[in-house]
């Protein structure tokens, strides 16, 4: 019970991490200090983590890299719509 516990704390904590960022661009309309190309590596990361997770039939694991892949996803999209104003 104990690891299942720190299990959801990483993916609680590491799936919401992109969430400050989108707040910040979506509030200041601006890309600036984002890495795009960190940005992708981070989605090609997480795609691999949750094919892992799918391997394993580990719920959490899919679960925690899914929504950080749409989280990802939705920053990527400010960024085209964001990135041509700047």
């Amino acid at each position: 019970m104990f690891w299942k516990i720190i299990g959801l704390a990483a993916a609680t904590l590491t799936t919401f991490s992109f969430v400050p960022q989108i707040i910040k661009i979506i509030k200041v309309k601006s890309f600036r200090d984002v890495s795009l190309f960190t940005l992708f590596q981070f989605a090609a990361g997480v795609s691999l983590w949750a094919l892992y997770g799918i391997h394993l039939k580990d719920a959490i694991i899919i679960a925690a890299n899914c929504v950080t892949l749409l989280t990802i996803l939705i920053v990527l999209a400010l960024y085209f719509k964001y990135s041509h104003k700047e």
